[in-house]
């Protein structure tokens, strides 16, 4: 375990076209290798860090998360961890730079202006940055001048050496990350070794090809592909301390042991806690002075007296005794759980809705509450209907219940000016705003049509007969495409037996539920607290609303 190798640099699936591996494949191959901690640090975006701290969680491993990302030019990269107990700083970045810029460049104007969240933030300068560039051009002032000026802007800047055994003169063989550690050892500047990993296996590189290609719009041949062999896969603890060795070796250095070293402490300097400060199992409700209270006892004596105030109005006087001892019962289990500003928030926007003319209904087992009922979420009376609130919400089960409410779909968008006008913040581009309200993001995977598409067009086959196979494809997993040609007749009768199909075929199968694009559910909004950005970073959405780059099922988690 001491001789552990931490992967500080790795795109996933997330990485949207650019990287091959699940993150929980990631986690579960670095558990094989007895890893104790993994980074995250996908292309342009976070979206995979929820479900990635997930799978650390159940393997026992230890989240680092970052991003990598465009660094005063486009054509530069460069990688930001954020360090234990600073996450939010990484968030917040984020945000600054999705909601400020229309290419997603790290530019140094927003280095200065967001300065209170990159000083807490670890960069590190690989292969694709222009500190790199210039070594490799022979320009150590200017390489140096790189430095210096990224430096200003962070916690810490290190030299990410990374060694993909190809030949002299590209970017990523040993004779240039030994020349990158020279550079660093000379001038004092901490060093890391990376393997700026994209897949999970060597034999994966097919499919980087192909997503390279469909990223760039264009077949795959010598200008899209950007790997020229497989090894930018994840590699145990003795493959990285094999690397190290080379490079030292290269740098002029009997020993890799600083090098290593160093991974590691840099490493351990960014270990997070999943359920701490990522924020698994997390709930965050809008605080009580949304109300006008100052605490949770007064927002359950005001939730108590707008229910209480609608007796009259649903039942009649012989029923009260039964109707109070019914909600006395609920409201108890409300306070207890800290569910309170939940009701009353859902409460406030059907009103609002209903002020506005739009039609809202509640469904499902909310409609067992007497509680919603009383305060206008629901229409459905309980006790006649003999419904149950424990169905619903209950000491026992102690999880977030689900209020779903029906609008009419073509005014949702008024529920969003509705909801983001009292909850959100006014000016999105400021991540220093506190905000409680978002959009929640959609990511669209690879099923079965879009990946025949896809292959097709990065291999340069047949349009007619690309389009003839997907469309005589069923709405089906990727992975199943092979067992649906077997089966079903209309896909037996298409002559699939070119070299090209065949390969179009076997390649599609491998992008199975593969991410492919990241987009905003059409019905959801996040409602939280004011540290809302400190657990999700933002962007902006086509219909210019604020958006957090988790999709529905990461925003429950947190």
């Amino acid at each position: 375990m001491s001789n552990s190798f931490t992967h500080l640099s790795i795109s996933s699936g997330y990485s949207f076209k650019y990287g091959s591996a699940h993150p929980e494949q990631l986690i579960e191959r670095a558990a094989q290798f007895n890893m104790t901690s993994l980074a995250l640090t996908d292309q342009n975006n976070l979206a995979g860090a929820i479900r990635f701290a997930q799978s650390c969680e159940s393997f026992g491993i230890k989240p680092i998360l970052g991003i990598t990302l465009s660094f005063i030019q486009k054509s530069s990269k460069i990688t930001l961890l954020a360090k234990s107990g600073c996450l939010s700083a990484l968030y917040r970045l984020v945000s600054g730079i999705n909601t400020n810029t229309s290419d997603g460049v790290l530019t140094i104007e927003l280095l200065e202006r967001f300065n209170q969240y990159s000083k807490n933030l670890i960069a590190l300068l690989g292969p694709q940055s222009s500190l790199n560039k210039n070594l490799t051009n022979r320009k150590e002032a200017a390489a140096l001048s790189n430095y210096q000026l990224t430096k200003q802007h962070f916690d810490t800047v290190a030299i990410e050496c990374v060694s993909h055994l190809e030949r002299s003169g590209n970017l990523r063989s040993t004779t240039a990350a030994g020349r990158s550690l020279a550079f660093a050892i000379k001038h004092q500047i901490p060093s890391v070794i990376t393997n700026q990993v994209r897949m999970l296996e060597k034999s994966d590189g097919p499919v980087i090809d192909v997503l390279d290609a469909n990223r760039k719009l264009s077949f795959i041949g010598s200008a899209t592909v950007e790997r020229s062999n497989g090894e930018a896969y994840l590699k145990d603890s003795a493959s990285m301390g094999y690397l190290a060795d080379q490079i030292a070796r290269a740098a002029g250095e009997s020993s890799s042991r600083t090098l290593l070293q160093t991974t590691k402490s840099i490493a351990q300097s960014c270990e997070l806690s999943p359920q701490g400060e990522i924020g698994l199992g997390g709930i965050h409700l809008p605080e009580p002075s949304l109300f006008g209270a100052s605490n949770q006892e007064q927002l359950l004596t005001q939730l108590t007296q707008k229910a209480e105030s609608k007796i009259s109005y649903y039942y009649q006087s012989n029923q009260y005794q039964q109707v109070q001892d019914r909600l006395a019962q609920e409201i108890t289990t409300i306070g207890q759980l800290g569910f309170t500003s939940y009701f009353l928030t859902v409460a406030q926007i059907t009103d609002a809705a209903r002020s506005a003319g739009i039609r809202v209904a509640a469904r499902g087992s909310a409609a067992g509450s007497l509680t919603c009922h009383l305060l206008g979420i629901s229409e459905v009376e309980p006790i006649s209907n003999q419904l149950i609130m424990e169905r619903f919400c209950s000491v026992e089960r102690n999880e977030l219940p689900d209020i779903d409410i029906d609008v009419e779909s073509d005014r949702r968008y008024e529920i969003y000016d509705l909801i983001l006008k009292k909850y959100g913040a006014s000016d999105w581009q400021n991540p220093n705003n506190s905000t409680r309200a978002a959009t929640v993001a959609m990511v669209e995977r690879y099923r079965a049509r879009h990946a025949i598409r896809d292959v097709g067009s990065a291999l340069g086959a047949d349009p007619s007969q690309i389009d003839l196979l997907a469309k005589s494809m069923p709405h089906i997993s990727a992975r199943n495409i092979g067992d649906a040609i077997k089966q079903l007749p209309e896909l037996k009768r298409l002559d699939l037996s070119s070299p090209k199909i065949k390969a179009v075929i076997n390649l599609a199968m491998r992008l199975d539920k593969l991410p492919r694009h990241l987009s905003t559910h059409p019905c959801a909004i996040v409602l939280s607290d004011a540290t809302l950005q400190n657990f999700a970073p933002i962007a902006i959405n086509q219909s210019n609303y604020p958006m957090l780059t988790f999709d529905k099922d990461d925003v429950e988690a947190i």
